[in-house]
């Protein structure tokens, strides 16, 4: 007969707070702890291991992540209404930590099969989209991608599909601002993603961001397989549409070409993404896929580390593992500016926990992030982008993004990320075409409660069922399968086509 499932945990010898596994009555008694329960607790929130004095720092995973608002006694509650925000390391250990990669042996380094493009790229899908400069031409991007649903795609099994990539920014921008050459940059960087085979852009013609401006400061280079369409001198929507709908029909020949062969598992670049956390995602998921991301490293592939909001309060942990001190400085670079950012609008850092994050247990940015950076594994920091830039160093690399899912996985594919592995505590539901999305609930309720959009489970690790490693190897497993092409749950149900946003940074005029 197996054990019963605990109903608490305490993660770190030296916190003060328990986590609670399960929703836990008033009266009822910590296990392995001589504490009761002092009111009703939910699954993922926090119970207090002893007294905690006023202003006295409250710890979990071995972390600071707050400071008791007024004294707490031993059993109760710790949330929002008792935990504030502490005071942040100021001086920072660079590179302490960092130490070599144990990388694979070349012959036994993983595989799997991808398309292979040809300036060398390596793809997991074979799409073809229809980008937008703008939000006037976004309903006729559509409308052209729209015209290839699944049944007109028959004689072309090895297309995935037509994606359109809409936004509703690229008008009313300042020419020289931060907005336009952040917008810019992230087409750019969708226009490259190896797993699109053609491209079709299409413009209004009187836009800040028209095709001229938008050719001209990047390196979009057009050619058969990506091609470009002006509503205004293609006659208006119904005549661009038509036109839009030939010239994918032109490309769809040349991109069903392509065929899956054996590449190695270096050729990965997989955006770590997390969303809807809860109690449970920085003890099974972020950590399970976090070893997930070392064996990917190991291998010789690339994890993007994102959500410069999100690894506040956390950064220590990241600096200790820089490969340089100029690796470090510039993630600090990015803090201040996020500290500078915030502030002139009028906002705080310690409101990042969303509501749904508060209600899964998680009170502050701290807390959120000390879970958070366990995505990243544990090898070097080796190098830091700005978003959308494209990412070219191999290992760990960190992307500045803001916290919103959405925003965050456009970088990273902006950035050439071609798979996502997207963790969630309360339930996210999104796609992220063109890179498919694994999505990994933290907790066995979710899963089974969303069953059809969680592709693995990580509450096994909670059961005593399996180790983090254990399920870092099954994640890793399921990363090559994905990569192959095995489809997953958000694929299966065509979800993704609506998720591309760009960071809309600047006045909008």
């Amino acid at each position: 007969m197996s054990d019963p499932k605990p109903q608490s945990m305490r993660l770190h010898q030296s916190d003060n707070v328990i986590l609670a596994l399960s929703s836990l009555k008033q009266g009822t008694a910590v296990s392995g702890d001589s504490i009761v329960c002092a009111q009703d607790i939910p699954m993922g929130h926090k119970i207090a291991a002893n007294r905690i004095e006023a202003n006295a720092p409250v710890r979990k995973y071995g972390q600071v992540i707050g400071t008791a608002m007024h004294a707490i006694e031993a059993g109760e509650h710790v949330h929002i209404h008792n935990l504030g925000m502490a005071q942040l390391l100021s001086n920072y250990s660079i590179g302490r930590e960092s130490r070599p990669t144990d990388y694979v042996l070349p012959e036994d380094q993983a595989d799997f099969l991808g398309y292979v493009r040809p300036g060398g790229q390596i793809a997991t899908r074979n799409y073809i989209g229809v980008l937008a400069t703008v939000g006037c031409s976004a309903s006729v991007a559509r409308l052209i991608a729209d015209a290839f649903r699944k049944d007109d795609l028959r004689k072309y099994a090895n297309v995935d599909g037509v994606v359109p990539v809409v936004h509703g920014l690229g008008c009313g921008m300042n020419l020289q601002g931060e907005g336009l050459t952040y917008l810019q940059r992230t087409l750019a960087g969708f226009s490259k993603n190896p797993n699109f085979a053609g491209l079709l852009i299409v413009g209004l013609g009187c836009e800040t961001n028209n095709l001229d401006c938008l050719l001209d400061n990047t390196d979009i280079i057009t050619g058969p397989m990506l091609q470009t369409l002006n509503i205004q001198d293609a006659g208006g929507s119904k005549q661009t549409i038509a036109q839009g709908v030939a010239i994918v029909r032109e490309m769809l020949p040349e991109a069903d070409k392509a065929r899956r062969q054996r590449v190695p598992a270096s050729n990965l670049l997989l955006g770590l993404e997390c969303g809807g956390s809860d109690g449970y995602s920085g003890i099974t998921a972020n950590p399970a896929l976090g070893a997930a991301a070392d064996l990917v490293v190991r291998n010789g592939g690339t994890v993007i580390l994102s959500e410069t909001p999100e690894i506040y309060g956390a950064e220590h942990l990241l600096l200790a593992r820089a490969a340089s001190p100029e690796v470090g400085e510039k993630l600090l670079n990015k803090i201040e500016w996020w500290r500078e950012y915030v502030a002139r609008n009028q906002g705080e850092m310690n409101n990042n926990p969303s509501p749904g994050n508060k209600a899964g247990g998680l009170t502050t940015i701290l807390e959120k992030s000390l879970g958070a950076v366990a995505k990243a594994g544990s090898t070097d920091l080796m190098e830091v982008y700005d978003f959308a830039e494209p990412v070219t160093a191999k290992g760990m690399v960190f992307m500045d993004t803001p916290g919103y899912d959405l925003i965050s996985i456009t970088g990273m594919i902006a950035g050439g990320a071609n798979m996502i592995c997207f963790t969630t505590g309360r339930g996210s539901v999104l796609g992220s075409k063109p890179a498919p999305t694994i999505k990994l609930a933290s907790n066995t309720q979710i899963y089974q409660r969303l069953i059809d959009d969680m592709d693995i489970e990580c509450g096994p690790i909670v059961d005593g069922k399996a180790s983090i490693e254990e399920m870092g190897q099954a994640i890793f497993n399921t990363i090559l399968q994905t990569a192959s092409g095995h489809k997953t749950k958000s694929e299966l149900m065509d979800l993704g086509d609506c998720e591309f946003v760009p960071w809309p940074l600047g006045a909008v005029m």
